[in-house]
């Protein structure tokens, strides 16, 4: 989890955004100090969409943020894939109308939103609390590790990506957008207003990965058994 969470989380295009913004709308159509100021508009959404996240955590729950945040990552990304795909086509030559422009800028700010309030913070909140306290720091120094790497990854792949595949850019991150919502779906319990010495109950319980936590793991289990022994 501490692997997949923190590959995913780099994976969903953020870094695109959020590195190259000024480089990107450019590409756009928009010229230099616009570009400059979508970038600037960019990272304030980013700032106060992850406000979101920090009023809603403990109420509607991880599974909620992370599945919300990937459907609407996904579906702006497929739209701004598409625009581009119409107004640039597979040569990258064309133009855009101020109004697409300004579509596009609104569908990125929506996905900046989108990732502020969910896969941002949650990459990293997620991984720390579902580890019990014996391998928390060894899971943390994964999920760390992890992270950076495939951020240098996306960095400095990012530029050829863009020039060799031009708006087929958004479908690729949109691939994994999907994946990763799916993964989550499946194989994420919810662990709002969890205990951390109870949390490899919430393990156990789940279909999937409750095969491997062993039952003298579990809370309440050495209680019972005692009881029964000693009766």
């Amino acid at each position: 989890m501490s692997i997949m969470i923190s590959f995913f989380q780099q994976f969903t295009g953020i870094n695109v955004i959020m590195f190259y913004a000024p480089v990107l709308f450019k590409t756009l159509g928009f010229d230099d100090d616009a570009s400059l100021m979508s970038a600037v508009i960019t990272g304030i959404v980013n700032v106060f969409a992850t406000f979101v996240s920090i009023g809603t955590v403990d109420r509607g729950g991880r599974r909620m943020l992370f599945l919300e945040g990937g459907i609407q990552m996904l579906i702006c990304q497929i739209l701004v894939g598409v625009i581009l795909g119409m107004k640039f086509g597979v040569e990258g030559v064309g133009s855009m109308s101020k109004s697409s422009s300004y579509l596009v800028l609104v569908l990125i700010c929506a996905y900046v939103a989108a990732f502020a309030w969910s896969w941002g913070p949650l990459g990293w909140l997620v991984p720390s609390e579902i580890f019990p306290l014996e391998i928390r720091s060894a899971g943390q120094a994964i999920n760390v590790s992890v992270n950076m790497f495939f951020t240098f990854i996306i960095a400095q792949a990012f530029l050829t990506m863009l020039c060799h595949m031009k708006f087929g850019l958004f479908f690729f991150f949109t691939g994994f957008v999907l994946i990763k919502t799916l993964f989550i779906f499946f194989f994420l319990p919810e662990t709002k207003n969890v205990p951390i010495e109870e949390m490899n109950n919430i393990w156990k319980k789940h279909w999937f990965w409750g095969k491997y936590i062993p039952d003298d793991a579990i809370i309440g289990i050495h209680h019972t058994s005692s009881k029964v022994s000693s009766n």
